[in-house]
């Protein structure tokens, strides 16, 4: 297939016997390669499933190759539709630009992977992760619905979960932490009084497991404030390893050891839980085997 072509659903079928009927000058085992190569779209999403169900009036794009080779990520894509796409984001990658670094950051490279598919999308920021922590990052693909999301964030919002290793370990097993952060002119963010500039700030933690002077914790935002986690952790004399910013040292795993494991949001369109999930990097199993991540 060296032309990019646009096909329409006209009655329900499995993507694999559509692709077979309007594609009927290649085999049965070449029509499957464009689906395991990633050069099938459904309504501008990357689909792999032979048997995914199709519904009159969707459009299914079929990609040259080298198209689809353009559309690949250096991560996984978590989840996507037609107007939302999750990625699991790593360490050591900004999620937008700033004044020394516009072009490495999960914003242009989720740009260029939707422009891949269709050359007019975009992609619109809901919201971030600091370079150093990795998983789950949400993006629009329509500023309706990046306005639908930070609008009603709060709202849609069910679960934001977090993985944490931490120096030492939390006095209790399990608790809740609720403060007011402020942020100094140097960007540091504290705790203080309530004052007309303090955000109130709630985290969870629960103790998953303890091993050589750290803890893996899990952690629960009931609000997502700007470094709460990191705050919180060291304000509770237990920082998050590799938070140099905050009380730590290198760490062994020479990250800050923050990783966004899961956010479970209603979808502002269909009304669906979406459950975003982003496993837990090589370092957080190597360090706690027995935690079963």
């Amino acid at each position: 297939m060296e032309k990019r072509r646009e096909l329409t659903v006209e009655r329900e079928d499995a993507l694999l016997s559509f692709l077979r009927e309007k594609v009927r000058d290649k085999s049965r085992n070449t029509v499957k390669g464009l689906l395991s190569r990633g050069q099938v779209l459904v309504d501008g999403a990357l689909e792999k499933r032979f048997d995914a169900p199709l519904r009159p009036g969707q459009r299914v794009t079929i990609l040259p190759e080298s198209a689809a080779g353009a559309a690949r990520l250096p991560f996984p894509v978590l989840y996507e539709d037609g107007e939302l796409v999750a990625v699991d984001k790593p360490a050591g990658l900004l999620s937008v630009g700033n004044e020394k670094e516009r072009q490495r950051t999960a914003y242009r490279l989720v740009s260029g992977y939707v422009k891949a598919a269709d050359p007019a999308g975009k992609i619109f920021v809901v919201h971030r992760l600091d370079r150093d922590t990795s998983g789950v990052l949400l993006f629009a693909k329509d500023e309706g619905m990046k306005r639908a999301l930070q609008d009603g964030w709060d709202g849609l919002v069910r679960r934001r979960a977090y993985l944490a290793v931490v120096e030492g370990a939390p006095p209790r097993e399990e608790g809740t932490i609720r403060t007011f952060l402020h942020e100094d002119a140097g960007h540091r963010v504290w705790s203080g009084p309530r004052g007309r500039d303090g955000k109130e700030a709630v985290t969870r933690y629960r103790v998953l497991d303890r091993r050589r002077g750290l803890a893996l914790l899990e952690v629960e935002l009931d609000t997502g404030r700007k470094n709460q986690i990191r705050v919180h952790m060291a304000e509770l004399g237990c920082p998050v390893s590799g938070d140099r910013k905050y009380g730590s040292g290198a760490g062994p795993m020479g990250r800050l050891a923050l990783h966004a494991c899961q956010l479970q949001l209603v979808h502002p369109r269909s009304r669906s839980l979406l459950a975003l999930d982003a496993p837990a990097p090589q370092g957080f199993r190597k360090l706690f085997p027995g935690a079963g991540l």
